[in-house]
């Protein structure tokens, strides 16, 4: 009987241990984390801007780990020892047999004088929330420092209470990794709209404390910003720092094959810890979302249980609501990704654009209602399975339709 360690118990780390119990219901498994109960950290902005219930952040209750016959305890993992195959937390040291480590990541700030204040927040995890939300109460002023999904979430939760919010981003435009220049621009437009004052192509030189307890932000070529606090969205680091001397190897996040195997025998990686395998060629890359974290999960934890399951490759998706408007992109749709592209009539979608390379379909971005969302779900399988499309990108629609119509209906058969 094989004892089974799980360093993590978010996404990949649930969902690694639902799968492994399909297979194995014998092994030992021991569930490690420094955080307490599972919590989904994708409903933290909902939590602040009050549409959920504190209690709404939960994923599971105590009788979790029983349900599936894991042990769960709540120590930091401070190292791996790979020859002795052992974990060491702050409290004990661990056997294995087999090993997922599933960290996920952490907040990184800028290297700006002042950004260690006990005013400066991130928003990342349930400490984060914690600490945020007496602030939100209480506060009339808020600046934002990035432009990211998490950056601007934050700030139309602020912006939704009632608070005057800033949003500063160093870049020349917002959201790079999730819309391309026109979708930002039209994003930039309705975020203003909303009455938050967004400065790109902006530098913070500083954090000042004042003595009334505010705070200012000194910014360059700009006039300084107020705020009774500030919120850092600036971007997440895996959490590896404790596999530091182990031989496991952690270059930008841990590297994995398809199997979700490590450098390292009986060790497996899942999550925002873990690069892996893409559906467009990467053999290394990071998707740091959680749909990508399940199904990392979920190959790592039936390969743990004996299985031989190859991840065909991650594929981002982004959607979320804010400023009026639903913001969503999939795949690749960058121009210089792209050799053919199409925009929807506006009066249909809103802003949406479907991208095609080498008469495949690879993306899309969205600026407009919700609608458009089931679309942009209908393209995944059709991007995963990379066939060509004996279609014009404009008819592109009707194509996906009829391909979810006859694959419903063989089905059937």
């Amino acid at each position: 009987m094989n004892k089974i360690i799980i360093i993590g118990c978010s996404a990949a780390g649930l969902s690694a241990l639902e799968n492994l119990r399909k297979y194995d219901k014998q092994s030992e498994v021991l569930v490690l984390s420094k955080e307490g109960a599972p919590y989904s950290r994708v409903l933290l902005p909902y939590i602040l801007r009050q549409k959920l219930p504190y209690e709404g952040l939960d994923i599971c209750g105590p009788e979790y780990f029983t349900r599936y016959n894991a042990q769960f305890k709540q120590e930091n993992v401070v190292g791996v020892d790979p020859e002795k195959k052992t974990v060491t937390t702050d409290q004990a040291t661990y056997p294995y047999d087999k090993l997922l480590i599933a960290t996920g990541s952490y907040a990184v700030a800028p290297p700006i004088e002042g950004m260690k204040g006990d005013k400066v927040f991130h928003m990342w995890t349930r400490s984060d929330l914690d600490a945020l939300l007496p602030y939100f109460e209480t506060s009339k002023k808020v600046c934002v420092i990035g432009s990211g999904f998490v950056a601007l979430q934050a700030a139309w939760a602020a912006r939704s209470r009632g608070l005057d919010v800033t949003v500063i981003e160093l870049m020349d435009r917002i959201m790079p990794n999730v819309l391309d220049d026109e979708g930002a621009k039209l994003l930039s437009q309705k975020i203003r709209e909303c009455g938050v004052a967004l400065y790109t192509g902006t530098s913070t030189q500083s954090i000042e404390p004042l003595k009334d307890g505010s705070l200012v932000l000194h910014l360059k070529d700009k006039e300084d910003v107020p705020a009774d606090f500030v919120i850092v969205g600036t971007g997440v680091r895996p959490n590896v720092g404790f596999l530091e001397g182990s031989g496991i190897v952690t270059d930008r996040g841990i590297p994995v094959d398809g199997h979700m195997r490590t450098n390292v025998e009986d060790v497996y990686a899942g999550g925002d810890v873990a690069a892996g395998p893409t559906i467009f060629g990467d053999v290394h890359l990071i998707h740091a979302l959680w749909p990508t974290a399940v199904e990392m999960g979920q190959v790592a934890g039936e390969n743990m249980a004996g299985l031989s399951t190859v991840y065909e490759g991650s594929l981002n998706m982004n959607v979320t609501e804010m400023y009026g408007v639903t913001v969503a992109s999939i795949g690749k749709f960058a121009d210089q990704d792209v050799d053919d592209s199409y925009l929807y009539p506006s009066e249909s979608y809103g802003y949406l654009k479907i991208c095609c390379k080498d008469g495949r379909l690879i993306g899309g971005c969205l600026v407009g209602n919700s609608d458009a969302v089931e679309y942009l779900g209908k393209m995944r399988p059709l991007i995963r399975k990379g066939e060509a499309i004996d279609c014009r990108t404009q008819d592109v629609k009707d194509y996906i339709n009829k391909e979810i119509f006859n694959q419903v209906w063989r089905e059937g058969l």
